[in-house]
């Protein structure tokens, strides 16, 4: 018999996270120990699982050689790639949060955090 799959409800918003100890490289960070959704701070209790995504989209897989882009699909570069974490909060809840290294503009050259989505893990 297989474990069912938990419910995955997609949000896709925009969080702040919240640090004791601020990360060495913004570019390249661990997990918070809290994040700030829609005005309510949630504490994280566990860290479930990480992961990374370096891998290049559109024309900005076109713009390199096969072995730099191989390389920094590997270990990334400047303004590209995710850091995905899944956790568990203090409320009992599991949600998937990440931080993308893509600077939006001008004015913020250290990428965002998001909100991907909530597991219903009944």
């Amino acid at each position: 018999m297989s474990t069912p799959k938990p419910t995955v409800h997609f949000i896709g918003e925009a969080i702040e996270v919240i640090y004791t100890e601020p990360p060495i490289r913004f570019k390249d960070p661990a997990c918070p120990q809290a994040f700030i959704w829609r005005g309510k701070k949630f504490a994280i209790v566990n860290l479930i699982s990480q992961k990374t995504d370096f891998s290049r989209h559109g024309s900005y897989k076109r713009n390199m050689s096969e072995e730099h882009r191989s390389r920094a699909e590997r270990i990334g570069s400047w303004g590209v790639g995710r850091y995905y974490f899944r956790v568990a909060v203090q409320t009992g809840q599991e949600f998937e949060i990440y931080y993308d290294r893509s600077p939006q503009g001008v004015d913020d050259r250290y990428g965002s955090w998001y909100l991907l989505q909530e597991y219903e893990t009944d």
